[in-house]
């Protein structure tokens, strides 16, 4: 049976949930873990309406940090390939890795998928969150791993790019650049959960 991101009621409030083992300090509600919108950007752009088709598909997370989302995600997923480059946080996605046989952490830089090409399989979905200038470029490096007809969804920070710049265009920046590989469908900004953040969601050419 195909796993499945579902949805739960808090404080009449509707936000996605999962059933899994706890990590942290996730609230769990009748046995599923609740994904807040202001703890996690992929809660955040379900609450928006965004489709995440995450249910038994192989994705390739980018920026896993810690993994609180990465273990959202395998909770449903046939496979979670975690990227984390900095050490504190790697550790500590390692640690929730051991609860997860779907998840897989991988300590490298998502600016050279060539450090883990031998081991990440065609995904379904790449999932990016990444704080760096040049986000557009990540997604472009790793676009290869993306079966055609696959979906990306890049988190865009805006003030890692220019702090300067406003928010919008960032947005639109990375959104033109993923055109080279990436069918664009959608720009969603992040707010109220996130200030000078934005989604933008886009098919594998």
């Amino acid at each position: 049976m195909t796993r499945a991101v579902e949805w739960v009621k808090v404080d009449s409030e509707r936000y996605p949930a999962t059933e899994g083992e706890s990590v942290r300090d996730e609230r769990v509600v009748n046995g599923k873990r609740v994904w807040h919108p202001r703890k996690s950007k992929a809660a955040a752009l379900l609450v928006k309406g965004v489709d995440l088709p995450i249910g038994d598909a192989r994705v390739l997370y980018l920026g896993a940090g810690a993994g609180t989302t990465p273990s959202y995600f395998a909770d449903v997923a046939r496979a979670v390939y975690a990227v984390e480059f900095a050490p504190s946080p790697a550790s500590r996605l390692v640690d929730v890795a051991e609860t997860r046989k779907r998840l897989f952490p991988l300590f490298a830089d998502a600016r050279k998928p060539s450090e883990y090409s031998s081991v990440v399989e065609g995904v379904d979905v790449l999932y990016q969150d990444v704080a760096t200038r040049g986000q557009a470029d990540v997604a472009l490096k790793n676009a290869g791993f993306v079966r055609e007809g696959g979906r990306a969804y890049v988190i865009v920070k805006a003030r890692s790019e220019d702090v300067t710049a406003e928010p919008e265009e960032k947005y639109e920046e990375v959104a033109e650049k993923l055109d080279e590989k990436y069918e664009v469908e959608k720009v969603v900004d992040l707010s109220p959960f996130y200030d000078d953040h934005a989604a933008v969601v886009a098919r594998r050419r």
